[in-house]
């Protein structure tokens, strides 16, 4: 059994054949979905589903390509959205200085709104990051000095080191497809060195189609074949992998797992 811990269920490209997409994870072995949001348009829509499906779960943020449009989402806000009992995760939040489609200030700032979220709701905080390493983890580790919480690092593609910094502070990685292309040296050499208790692996669907699924949209039912390359790049079995990822899906988003 598979946990998908990121996906995006009501984007163009799985949203008009929902139903399906669901019961192809079913098949599959996709036990769980976490279905995230990245604008506050789409929490209705994000928390509804879960509503809905008894394995799908529901996240409420704002995602730093959107920070601009959001100044009013503030740390309130999110609290008090997150109190629904279908909401496990605060998120994804973050920084994108890659694509830089909000002012940096404004990405910094709603970050740290968020991650004062995720203490105060004892909820993880869904982290992005792209190219902006330094400040991702500048941001991480000071408001950790504020008070513990939890988190992970969202479709991991940073250097190993960042990732050690991460996981000395105390959060989770979790890795996508883009683990099974050929030309992702580098992350290939990081996902072997994550201690598989604090592991995790996901979609980020409806992108990042993993091999063999190239060029198709993604959907949570190829977590599974993210998990057998995965698997075999560690050198474990898949049911270590896929039992491992799951306990720590449940450890990590209590919320879900009560």
């Amino acid at each position: 059994m598979f946990v998908d811990s990121h996906c995006h269920l009501n984007y163009k490209g799985l949203v008009e054949d929902q139903q399906n997409v669901l019961d192809r994870a079913r098949a599959a072995g996709v036990e769980a979905m976490l279905n995230i949001s990245t604008r506050a348009s789409e929490w209705d829509q994000v928390v509804g589903l879960a509503e809905r499906e008894p394995d799908v779960w529901a996240s409420v943020g704002v995602h730093p390509h959107d920070a601009d449009t959001h100044p009013d989402v503030e740390t309130a806000t999110l609290v008090e959205r997150a109190r629904h009992p279908r909401v496990v995760g605060i998120g994804e939040s973050g920084l994108d200085f890659y694509y830089d489609k909000s002012d940096r200030d404004r990405q910094r700032a709603s970050f740290r709104s968020h991650i004062a979220a995720a203490r105060e709701t004892g909820l993880p905080i869904i982290v992005h990051t792209r190219d902006a390493e330094e400040d991702t983890h500048k941001i991480l580790a000071d408001e950790m000095g504020k008070g513990a919480y939890t988190g992970v690092i969202h479709c991991f593609t940073a250097s190993a080191e960042f990732g050690r910094k991460a996981l000395d502070l105390g959060l989770y990685i979790s890795i996508s497809g883009i683990v099974t292309f050929k030309n992702a040296k580098d992350l290939h050499a990081a996902a072997r060195t994550v201690p598989l208790d604090r592991l995790l692996i996901e979609t980020d669907s409806p992108f990042l189609a993993p091999v063999p699924h190239r060029g198709r949209p993604c959907e949570p039912a190829y977590v599974a074949d993210t998990a057998r390359f995965l698997a075999e790049l560690r050198g474990e079995t898949l049911e270590q992998l896929s039992s491992a990822t799951s306990a720590n899906f449940r450890a990590l988003f209590a919320k879900a797992a009560a």
